[in-house]
């Protein structure tokens, strides 16, 4: 299943680190991702093993019940039936027009902040997160599952900031892995869309959200993808985006 994007859109990715593609996911498409995602979410699929909160860099969250920014990794690896879906299949048809058609899937995740807990994404750049890579080429695809808005944790990003020198990152907190870097809002853009549009940005592209404070989720599904020879080149290293841990298939539904 492709997704044809034009010269214009490519190059506005290439000078700007960032593009928005509307209308990603058809309206039958996003009810079943929708659907899905709130298995996930409430552990109708069990994920615990790839479940953590992001929002712990900002207090101490171990005494409280409710998650603020819930992160499930590699979805695709407990549900392989996603990989055949329209929402994979789309967004590696576009990451390959932007980057090349050696581009292919390194992982996916879920991130969703929950209502009223107004915590932000910190600035940071993802290859920050990475391991030093001979070719640096990399997309991630952030879908919203509901209105992104300045409200509830729409992205900004910084444009341009994937042609400069990366910045340095440090830990946002004492808990958590989360990263995050020097910039302000005052550098970057924000961007509002509609559920079932798609953002693609850079590997190094500087970018952020705000708390969610509204009284629903802010849901979104994101896809990774670079070159297929530097997922081996991961692998070969015992990278796999998980913390190396078990990775079987095992997703239980009620």
């Amino acid at each position: 299943m492709s997704y044809h994007i034009n010269k214009e859109q490519i190059i506005f990715f290439e000078e700007n680190g960032y593009l928005v593609v509307e209308n990603l996911l058809t309206d039958l498409e996003l009810d079943y991702y929708q659907r899905l995602y709130d298995d996930f979410l409430n552990n109708r699929i069990d994920a615990s093993r790839f479940r953590s909160d992001l929002g712990i860099h900002v207090t101490d969250t171990s005494k409280e019940s409710k998650e603020r920014i819930t992160q499930i990794m590699v979805p695709s690896r407990i549900m392989p039936e996603l990989l055949a879906g329209a929402l994979h299949r789309k967004t590696l048809s576009i990451s390959k027009q932007l980057l090349g058609q050696d581009m292919e899937l390194d992982f996916d995740m879920l991130i969703n902040k929950a209502p009223k807990t107004d915590t932000p994404t910190p600035w940071h750049q993802d290859c920050s997160y990475w391991i030093n890579l001979p070719d640096v080429r990399a997309s991630s695809c952030w879908i919203a599952l509901d209105e992104a808005l300045l409200e509830n944790g729409c992205m900004w990003y910084i444009p341009g900031s994937h042609k400069l020198p990366m910045r340095k990152h440090k830990p946002a907190g004492k808990g958590g892995g989360a990263l995050e870097c020097d910039a302000s809002e005052e550098e970057g853009v924000f961007v509002e869309i509609q559920p079932g549009t798609g953002i693609f940005h850079h590997g190094a592209t500087v970018h952020y959200s705000r708390g969610n404070a509204t009284d629903s989720n802010r849901r979104a599904f994101i896809t990774n993808f670079r070159p297929k020879d530097m997922i081996k080149y991961e692998r070969d290293r015992g990278y796999d985006h998980t913390g190396n841990r078990d990775v079987k298939n095992d997703a239980t539904k009620p």
